[in-house]
């Protein structure tokens, strides 16, 4: 049995600890009390560490009232925070700190400088095993197996003229003025495009990579040229693009000021094409976000370009500007008009996309701004869902959603009506005139226009309609027409995402991995519920960067079954799963509900649908050890081992009781002299934290075993049993009166006192628990040697307190 005893003693103006036949004191400015401070990365609790300057307050109080008094506020605010933070936001099943999750050996990091250099996964390339990354004046190629292996590096940095023309405009040295690499493309088999934004001076070159990933060829190979119409000027501004046979399609603005927004298409022996300048109804003010090439139907000549977006559009009094988030899409084959519209497309169409929460009176509320996409492709391309991160623009109502869109939708909306406007003041309506064939949007030589090979060969009614047509009338919605997750309130907010589609035991699951602006990646399950919704599981949540930098891109391979993820700090790769955190125990690794882990009968480990072992026990639906884990020692795993713990009549202790996971729920049960277990009774003086049980004025009548039950998906287990003991104030009074430890030894010795004289002072049942006590306590002997002699140094005494502080755990007998 483990027994231990932590208490505050108003004796002595510094925290002292002294070790007395292995019962630990906290000496301070107040009477007796305990309380646990746990270690700074646990969450609910490094607020509480940030303000241990309030105990040095504590520490030196005047009068022993005042101290009491701080101390007790002091515990209220470590009550308070630990209820309200750990209730407002659905918390990881795991948490893993960067180091935490270094030393999982499932992740690698890399960085060319200590420098913020600001990183960017812009192109991942399975069949040569490599990762492209652009950064200020540098261009990476890394393993795509291990990236802190044979990383490859060019230096590209922007011209000495560039840069100093940079700063003499005004813009930001650090930045700004430097050459941004914001695209990477695979050109042919051999070479790369790439540009950077060259300190407001875009500029693209040809990198050659060579045919196989073995020959460490990486090195620019052609003279630098104009990235105008290719990269945004300013690297702050994002730039989208695509590269299809050698030509590249390129959401960005092409001026140095910022005004001239467009997608272009360049590198082209056909003529370059753009979208109408300056027209509000095609482009206002956008911000770039994404862009994919996705079929459409069987004909090759049918594929479309969706270019996803977010823009400021002016509302009907034409006072305010709203931000609504778009998808546009064109035609790769479109060469613009043959009289109007020249150079111009002449397929463009866009709609919006709503990402909105429906309140019960029929109010939406919306999550405005579009933050990243992804594609999770099928083999029938019309099944192809894709998922958005959204927040909110407003001041007030902060959050972040998850929005999944059917593409069989999107193409809906795409041959729906289109929107009308009567006047500037007027209304969007559906559009109720003649449409001209071929239906605007068309592309030439596909299956519904097989005899117009280019779009100069479309009729001019056509061109006109789509110049003053561009929008669709009716919104994209999401499925079921509401978000799949959504946070409010969040310390976070989400800005990156990839998904995964993962086969387990009982059916197939997405695993949705969210990047944060604060460096975290959340991995999340979605859980079916019935026919109209979808429930969420947040399984872990990572630390993939040494500080909160905000996440901006990710890679996702399901092929290798690792994630790639950048920010201003460098590049990070994760595996997709760890089981073995999960525990070590059947019961641990079904409760997980991890669609990549199963229990094989010896550990938590990957699960592959195709294996067939028998003893795979996996439950990511329900999380039931009960039905899966049968047979491996269930009953062992759901009792704990008893300890003995002392607390002081009048004064306050904790009980510690941790859960394995946030999503299980505590019950506390009380058990006197071999009599029935009951709940304990939860007031004002016995409190309920998400740690364990806080006892304030202890009397005699708390005294039992205590059991603390967790309960996780019907299934319970014993984490604690805490058998309490109540100890008199004048007994421990006498022990540590007047004198600290050492002093207090030695004066024993100078004034020759009998140990019958000590004896005698404690009654028979409180003798009884010091003699049980000691005889725990000669178990440890030999541990304790080392700590008995620091006890005549004081010196070394100091030394030891500084180690006990990082503890996590404060019940341990030291040593154990």
């Amino acid at each position: 049995m483990k027994c231990w005893l932590t208490d505050f003693q108003g004796k002595h103006s510094e925290l002292v600890l002294f070790d007395w036949r292995q019962l630990e004191f906290y000496q301070t400015k107040s009477t007796f009390s305990s309380v646990l401070i746990q270690k700074p990365d646990q969450n609910l609790y490094y607020w509480f560490l940030q303000y241990l300057g309030f105990v040095s307050w504590i520490l030196s109080c005047k009068s022993e009232k005042m101290a009491f008094l701080a101390l007790h506020m002091l515990i209220g605010i470590f009550i308070y925070f630990s209820d309200v933070k750990g209730s407002s936001q659905p918390q990881a099943r795991v948490f893993l700190t960067f180091n935490e999750l270094q030393e999982t050996k499932t992740s690698e990091y890399h960085r060319i400088s200590h420098s913020p250099l600001d990183y960017r996964i812009l192109l991942m390339d399975e069949d040569q095993d490599r990762i492209y990354v652009g950064s200020k004046d540098h261009i990476l190629s890394l393993n795509i197996n291990n990236i802190s292996q044979d990383p490859l590096s060019i230096f590209w940095p922007a011209s000495a003229n560039k840069v100093e023309e940079c700063k003499m405009a005004g813009k930001d040295p650090t930045h700004g003025c430097g050459n941004f690499v914001r695209v990477i493309q695979s050109y042919n088999r051999t070479h790369l495009y790439v540009c950077g934004s060259g300190a407001f001076s875009p500029v693209c070159v040809y990198v050659n990579r060579g045919r196989r990933s073995e020959e460490q060829i990486f090195k620019i190979d052609s003279k630098c040229e104009s990235g105008k119409g290719r990269c945004s000027f300013n690297p702050n501004v994002n730039t989208v693009s695509v590269m299809i046979n050698e030509e590249l399609f390129s959401g960005m603005y092409i001026d140095f000021m910022g005004t001239d927004a467009a997608i272009f298409r360049s590198l082209t022996r056909r003529n370059a094409v753009r979208t109408d300048q300056h027209n509000s109804k095609w482009l206002s003010e956008p911000i770039f976000v994404d862009a994919h090439v996705i079929p459409d139907g069987t004909d090759p000549n049918d594929a479309k370009i969706y270019f996803f977006f977010k823009e400021r559009l002016t509302d009907n009094s034409g006072s305010t500007k709203q931000i609504h988030s778009m998808i546009a899409r064109i035609c790769p084959n479109d060469t613009g008009g043959q009289r109007s519209l020249v150079n111009k497309w002449t397929t463009f169409l866009k709609a919006r996309l709503v990402c909105s929460v429906m309140d019960e009176d029929g109010t939406e509320t919306y999550f405005d701004e579009l933050e990243d996409v992804f594609l999770l492709e099928t083999d029938n391309p019309r099944t192809t869902l894709v998922y958005g991160i959204f927040t909110t623009s407003s001041s007030i109502f902060k959050g972040s959603a998850v929005c999944v869109y059917h593409l069989s939708d999107i193409q809906t909306v795409f041959n729906g009506p289109f929107a009308h406007k009567e006047g500037p003041n007027h209304q969007l309506i559906p559009y109720q005139g003649r449409i001209p064939y071929p239906r605007p949007g068309t592309c030439p030589g596909g299956a519904f226009t097989p005899n117009m090979r280019t779009t100069k060969e479309f009729p001019d009614d056509v061109v006109t309609f789509i110049r003053n047509h561009p929008l669709m009338f009716n919104p994209i919605y999401p499925i079921h027409k509401r978000p799949l997750i959504i946070r409010i309130g969040a310390d976070y907010k989400y800005t990156k995402i990839a998904v995964d589609r993962v086969n387990a035991a009982d059916g197939r699951y997405h695993v949705l991995f969210l990047g944060t602006d604060q460096g975290t990646i959340q991995k999340v399950v979605v859980l079916p519920t019935n026919f109209s919704a979808s429930g969420e599981l947040i399984l872990e949540e990572l630390e993939v960067f040494q500080s909160n930098s905000p996440i901006t891109t990710m890679k996702i391979s399901s092929k290798k079954q690792q994630l790639y993820v950048s920010s201003d700090e460098g590049v990070t790769q994760v595996s997709l799963h760890r089981c073995h955190i999960y525990g070590s125990a059947c019961a641990d690794c079904c409760l997980a509900r991890d669609p990549y882990c199963a229990w094989d009968g010896n550990s938590c480990s990957r699960f592959y649908p195709t294996g067939k072992r028998r003893s795979r026990r996996q439950d990511v639906r329900h999380g039931n050890p009960l039905t899966q884990c049968r047979g491996f020692n269930l009953k062992a795993y759901r009792n704990a081992a008893e300890i003995v713990q002392y607390g002081v009549k009048n004064n306050t202790t904790f009980l510690e009781c941790t859960p394995k996971s946030p999503q299980a729920s505590i019950k506390w049960l009380l058990q006197k002299d071999n009599d029935r277990r009951k709940e304990v009774k939860l007031n004002e003086r016995i409190i309920a934290t998400e740690q364990g049980l806080l006892i304030r004025s202890v009397q005699d009548s708390d005294r039992g075993l205590y059991h603390c039950i967790a309960t996780e998906n019907s299934f319970k287990q014993t984490l604690a049993k805490i058998n309490f003991k109540v100890l008199d104030p004048e007994m421990v009074a006498y022990m540590t009166d007047k004198w600290s430890p050492w002093t207090w030894a030695s004066s024993v010795r100078a004034l020759q006192f009998h140990p019958k004289d000590f004896v005698g002072a404690f009654s028979h049942s409180e003798m009884q628990m010091i003699n049980q006590y000691c005889k725990d306590s000669r178990q440890h002997g030999q541990q304790r040697d080392e700590s008995q002699k620091m006890r005549g140094d004081y010196s070394k005494l100091k030394a030891l307190i500084n180690s006990r502080k990082s503890r996590n755990r404060r019940n341990q007998l030291p040593g154990s």
